[in-house]
């Protein structure tokens, strides 16, 4: 039973050791801070997105997934250009209504005969 016991003791020593030893024995100097990897944004600034943007990006991964700023920050600027998008949209197609309003009907042409000194 003694030898039993020994054997318990020096086996919870070594494993303790063990441990500490890999631990750093709390010497947090020895290991930098690694920094957190950041998304480098892939969406160009100087021109607006396009679908092969938005393919090419990759947000790198955190503990539990991906950083959510940076998945929003990429959203944000998505929805973004997507609303100015549809402004233009609507305001393109806003003038095309008005120019198809104040055209001619098909057919009527714009009231000067082909010959006519006008």
């Amino acid at each position: 039973m003694v030898l039993f016991l020994f054997l318990v003791v020096a086996l919870v020593v070594v494993v303790g050791a063990v441990t500490l030893a890999a631990v750093g024995g709390g010497d947090t100097a020895a290991l930098p801070d690694a920094a957190p990897e950041r998304l480098v944004d892939p969406l160009p600034q100087d021109r607006p997105v396009v679908s092969a943007d938005v393919e090419t990006v990759r947000f790198p991964l955190a503990v539990r997934g991906y950083r959510m700023a940076d998945v929003d920050d990429a959203l944000g600027r998505l929805s973004a250009e997507l609303a100015e998008r549809d402004a233009r949209i609507a305001d393109l197609e806003s003038a095309l209504a008005g120019a198809r309003a104040m055209a001619p009907p098909p057919g009527q042409g714009s009231g000067f005969a082909p010959g006519d000194p006008r």
